[in-house]
């Protein structure tokens, strides 16, 4: 069977032109192709931008309990489609079906959620100092949204822009990673057929100068109102320096480098099944996945022990079947990636967890191992121990199934090794002592932090987002998100028939601020 050419959405029209080239979609596990990508170039991004504002006013007209259901609808449609779903992002970036499905789930949830956001959207009534007058808040919403989100989570995260962003009336142009056409057409689609009028959503497949060219122009031609970027810091700072130049905030949501803090009470089982998920799922190529496992000088002998068997043990291959700990990585961008980041270990460093590095072929083999070598994009898990605070690894988001483990003395010593990267994502930490808990919470940089738990593991109705080289600040998912999809908006309604003035007309009601007690001095 062909693979299917697919083009960008544009005011409701699949396109069949390709501005910006062609290019191949491919299964990771087997060499496949799955379809074939159809870019766009500036123009397409900046007509995209076009449909969208035209199209945004009538869409925030929509009463929002309506959009909200038009969210539920589309929530529906996901999980009725659920298997197809995962199944296509297990074809087309080779995550395992078990995590494919859970970031199917993940899209419902959060469709589940938002649904009701359409009848809440509260404003406020506030008391006003002068009589006769009523001042209100109210959220409106930010105009025209583009998404731009990469292709290792390429339904859930998107998700987490493009729902809430419809839900609070805004129009939204969607730029998913150019690599993932048959997904980006899929998801289109239930969104689509939930109820969204032409023009309110647009994807547009392109490849990353291409959409930096289109965001620039439209932000000149004053089409863009908010970004929302998941991605590298690297291109996340050049993001932010673009919509500073047009006053504007974006959302981002940026790079980690995760520390798991092992204390010496720590259920050292536990713990290494946590960092076995947090680092080696998904191939380690997650914003969460862990960075570097910062272990306590009395324990670290026999965690490394029992890291390196478990990771050793742990059954790499065929992403469809259930057992594997990770499948192949998403492309070999992505491994040529992982493979320079091999060239920072350095000779103080000693390797654990695989019979070889690299890539896995039948000339480097692995034990454990399910897939086809010759035809799939795999790669060895790494542990690389003896990490310390001078190397570049310790500082570098890997984005690979490569883990770091270093040793510390005192809590302050593990404190400053979780922070010292100046990434501030996600951290956890494992103790059965409260006030460590407590301590680290409050002192490590990471806007999401973990007690006795893996350092990837986002949920629908909590904040996610990351500070310092992670982000901005923004966050994504939960309430909190409506605060970048929407801005307030504030009235004052005074019908006491003349201009009563702030600050200047109050009334003032008589007081004795001389009176004292008996016996008060």
């Amino acid at each position: 069977m062909n693979a299917p050419a697919i083009g960008s959405f544009i005011d409701g029209k699949w396109r069949d032109d390709a501005p910006g080239g062609r290019l191949a979609s491919v299964d990771p596990a087997r060499g496949e192709t799955v379809a074939e990508a159809l870019l766009g170039d500036a123009g397409t991004f900046v007509e995209a931008c076009r449909a969208a504002r035209a199209a945004q006013r009538a869409w925030a007209a929509t009463p929002a309990p309506v959009r909200g259901r038009v969210v539920e609808q589309i929530g529906r449609l996901v999980e009725a489609n659920a298997e197809a779903l995962a199944a296509l992002v297990t074809r087309e970036i080779g995550k395992p079906l078990a995590e494919s499905r859970g970031e199917v789930q993940e899209v419902v949830d959060t469709c589940t959620f938002f649904a009701g956001e359409g009848r809440r959207l509260y404003g406020q009534t506030v008391p006003s100092e002068m009589p006769d007058k009523q001042l209100f808040t109210f959220r409106v919403p930010v105009g025209v949204a583009t998404i731009v989100t990469a292709g290792n989570f390429p339904v859930a995260v998107p998700s987490w822009y493009l729902v809430p962003a419809l839900l609070c009336g805004n129009a939204v142009v969607w730029k998913p990673a150019e690599y993932t056409p048959a997904i980006a057409e899929a998801f289109t689609e239930l969104f689509v057929r939930g109820g969204l009028p032409d023009g309110v959503l647009n994807t547009v497949l392109t490849d990353g100068p291409a959409t930096f060219d289109g965001l620039t122009a439209a932000l000149d031609a004053g089409l863009v109102d908010k970004i929302g970027f998941t991605g590298s810091s690297a291109v996340g700072v050049r993001i932010g320096e673009l919509a500073g130049r047009h006053l504007q905030n974006p959302c981002l949501e940026l790079g980690g480098k995760n520390p798991l803090v092992v204390m010496p009470d720590a259920d050292l089982d536990l713990v290494v099944e946590g960092a076995l998920f947090s680092g080696f799922g998904t191939a380690g190529q997650r914003c969460t996945s862990l960075g570097t496992v910062v272990v306590h000088e009395s324990v670290h002998d026999e965690f490394l022990r029992r890291f390196d068997a478990a990771v050793r043990a742990a059954v790499i291959g065929d992403p469809m079947r259930a057992d594997v700990l990770y499948g192949p990585m998403i492309s070999t961008r992505f491994l040529a990636n992982f493979e320079r980041h091999l060239d920072l270990v350095r000779p103080h460093h000693t390797l654990h967890g695989s019979s070889g590095t690299g890539r896995i072929t039948a000339a480097n083999p692995r034990e454990a191992f399910t897939g086809n070598a010759e035809a799939g994009i795999y790669a060895h898990p790494t542990i690389v121990d003896g990490v310390r605070a001078e190397d570049e690894i310790y500082r570098t988001e890997t984005f690979g199934p490569i883990v770091g483990v270093a040793r510390f003395g005192t809590f302050d010593e593990a404190v400053e090794l979780a922070n010292g990267h100046g990434y501030g994502l996600s951290a956890s930490i494992y103790t059965s002592t409260p006030v460590h808990a407590f301590r680290f919470r409050e002192r490590v940089s990471a806007g999401m932090v973990s007690v006795n738990n893996s350092t990837s593991g986002a949920e629908a109705h909590l904040p996610f987002g990351g500070n310092g080289r992670s982000g901005n600040g923004s966050r994504q998912s939960g309430v909190w998100v409506l605060d970048q999809f929407t801005r307030w908006q504030s009235m004052n309604w005074d019908y006491a028939g003349k201009l009563q003035k702030a600050q200047m007309d109050t009334a003032q009601l008589p007081a004795d601020v001389d009176f004292r007690l008996p016996g008060a001095r």
